[in-house]
């Protein structure tokens, strides 16, 4: 039997055809999705425009509204959509709805200071291991701080979102979790400026500064390319160093079960990297990157002792510096403050180079809107992660008042500013140096060196804002510095109790 072709008139085949590009639209519609850091509970930037961004169907219309503003966009070729909406003062609580073929509402958002939380172990110190860690979490009831913990998560191209559980309201029960550092610093900017403050923490204990820079900074510069060699040299090695790391985690637990046993002190469990989380660019990629796309007010930064061995000390200065310009560029939103913390006294393992770090994290100061928090007398001698990071986030809140803010006061310790040569003496001249005092004794901390770059200890007498150094060893001194060990004997502060930082001159 022959079957004759179905005949069709011209509106049956138009109402066809519109079927089936109804049902074809139908196939294809995606519902409007947001990245994480979009989400209930979160703080925006004051003052600049409100970034709203996502996924939804190619093409399809998107509308955003917020403080009675609605701006559309429509979706590209690959569903992305992007919205800014303008500027506004701080305040708060308001909605966000996101409308396109389904909708979204996001409740309870705030307008304030977002800062960025990153860096590596002591950035990542958590609140409930502060020595009085429950007075402290029990007090931690700021509804108007909001904080947003990014997961650990490595990655070998720049991703688009971050994996987390969303923002929170500050309480005793999301604070326990969160940075000390970021938490004690967001505590006293909520006070003195009454606004609402967002913390994305994004950091991971025993990490180097170039797992957090980008990979085209990193490539960018010639004299970086050791960072490569050092990366290549560890997966050469890596199957060697895993198993030694198993074997010292085997004698660790006996000797734990050991010391339990016999009432004595806990062996300190050994550390290792994490290889991924060590490759360069790996940590900017996964935990950066996709954070890049919402407004900020700064970064806060804790991080350097990964980089204190001799195969990366030598090179921190050039990379760290590197690091912030690559941040800066990342966001787009100009020379924003990046205030950091220049790691503490310790006494180090054999061959560790803490005091170059210092000088090093010293010199980032050259870059317009930085600022470093001194902590060279509040370390703990013993431990590589001192308990005591309230006045660690105070120093960085000075920090931020005086840099972003403009308030009028003293954030910063002595800073070395200028060497000038006197007879068989040298006047080392500082900034932010108004009454110059030696705590608790005779000043100390000071050496001088001569052609032969011998250093030996120096006699140090204050004088006005400048400090005179001598030795009987070194009748023609040409050099001199600071605090110049991993656990510096050291002294001097201005009037506001804040230590002067470590140097060495000339640089």
């Amino acid at each position: 039997m022959i079957r004759k072709p179905l005949q069709l008139s011209s509106p049956q085949f138009v109402l066809l055809v519109a079927a089936l590009l109804h049902s074809l639209a139908i196939s294809v519609r995606a519902d409007v999705t947001l990245p994480a850091l979009l989400a209930d509970h979160m703080v925006v930037q004051r003052g600049l425009p409100v970034h709203a961004w996502g996924m939804a169907g190619p093409h399809e219309a998107v509308a955003v509204t917020f403080r009675g503003e609605t701006k559309s966009a429509n979706a590209d070729d690959d569903g992305r959509w992007s919205v800014y909406l303008s500027p506004g003062e701080a305040g708060g609580p308001f909605p966000m709805t996101i409308k396109a073929t389904n909708t979204i509402v996001l409740n309870d958002i705030l307008v304030g200071d977002v800062w960025v939380a990153s860096g590596q172990s002591n950035m990542e110190f958590s609140m409930k291991s502060l020595a009085n860690a429950d007075a402290e979490i029990a007090a931690a009831q700021y509804p108007k701080i909001r904080i947003f913990m990014v997961k650990h998560k490595p990655a070998d191209y720049p991703l688009e979102n971050v994996d987390s559980k969303g923002w929170a309201a500050c309480t005793p029960e999301s604070a326990a979790d969160s940075s000390a550092v970021a938490y004690f610093f967001a505590r006293n900017l909520q006070q003195k400026l009454g606004v609402p403050i967002g913390l994305v923490e994004s950091s991971w204990g025993g990490t180097a500064a170039e797992s957090w820079t980008s990979l085209h900074s990193l490539s960018a510069d010639a004299s970086l390319m050791p960072v490569f060699a050092a990366r290549a040299k560890t997966l050469d090695t890596e199957s060697t160093t895993v198993l030694h790391q198993q074997r010292e985690e085997r004698e660790f637990q006996q000797a734990l079960a050991q010391a339990k046993a016999e009432g004595k002190p806990l062996p300190w469990r050994p550390w290792h990297p994490d290889f991924g989380a060590w490759a360069p660019a790996a940590l900017f990629n996964g935990m950066i990157a996709p954070l890049t796309r919402f407004a900020i007010r700064g970064v806060i930064w804790y991080q350097g002792e990964a980089n204190a061995s001799p195969d990366r000390a030598f090179l921190y200065a050039r990379l760290f510096q590197t690091m912030i310009r690559d941040w800066r560029n990342a966001w787009g939103e100009g020379d924003f403050p990046f205030l950091f913390v220049q790691i503490a006294n310790w006494n180090t393992e054999p061959g560790e180079l803490w005091p170059e770090v210092r000088n090093a994290q010293r010199q980032a100061l050259a870059l317009k809107n930085t600022g470093m928090a001194v902590t060279i007398d509040i370390g703990d001698p013993n431990d590589i992660h001192p308990k005591n990071k309230q006045d660690v986030g105070l120093r960085l809140a000075l920090a931020a008042r005086a840099i972003a803010f403009g308030e009028k006061l003293e954030w910063s310790g002595p800073l070395y500013r200028q060497l000038t040569p006197e007879e068989h003496a040298l006047r080392v001249w500082f900034d932010h140096a108004s009454g110059l005092q030696a705590k608790g004794s005779e000043l100390t901390g000071f050496e001088v060196a001569g052609a032969d770059g011998k250093y030996s200890a120096a006699d140090a007498k204050i004088d006005g804002t400048s400090v005179v150094v001598s030795s009987p060893a070194v009748p023609t001194p040409i050099s001199v510095r600071y605090a110049w060990a991993a656990n510096p004997n050291c002294n001097l502060f201005n009037k506001e109790g804040l230590p002067a930082s470590p140097f060495q001159a000339p640089e």
